[in-house]
């Protein structure tokens, strides 16, 4: 079983930045795909980053350019950082992992609000 808790979020003018991190725990995760998803409101989910083990990386195109994904395996964490931010980048962002025999882990959630 893994456990992830985001952090990081909150409430950010346009063309800011805020970094988002999702610390796992309960299994090494070194091994596994890492990415992020948001959800905005009343709109359904939406892949947003992927990063893998090898280290290769890849964006949705609504936020390339301006955002990155990282990881530091040493502890178990998946970064977002996230530069430029836009009124439609509000969303709750999710960290997922892609473990063993198809189990797939989330995190709780964590607020991101761009305003205007």
């Amino acid at each position: 079983q893994v456990q992830l808790v985001e952090s990081g979020g909150g409430l950010v003018q346009a063309g800011g930045s805020l970094r988002l991190s999702c610390a796992a725990s309960g299994r090494t995760v070194s091994t596994y795909p890492m990415a992020w998803y948001r959800q905005a409101p009343g709109k359904e989910y939406k892949f947003v980053a992927r990063i893998w083990s090898s280290g290769i990386t890849y964006y949705a195109e609504s936020v390339k350019g301006r955002s990155t994904i990282s990881r530091d395996n040493a502890k178990s964490t998946v970064y977002l950082q996230m530069n430029n931010l836009k009124p439609e980048d509000t969303a709750i962002y999710y960290c997922q992992i892609e473990g063993d025999s198809g189990n797939v882990y989330w995190g709780q959630g964590i607020q991101v609000t761009v305003s205007s």
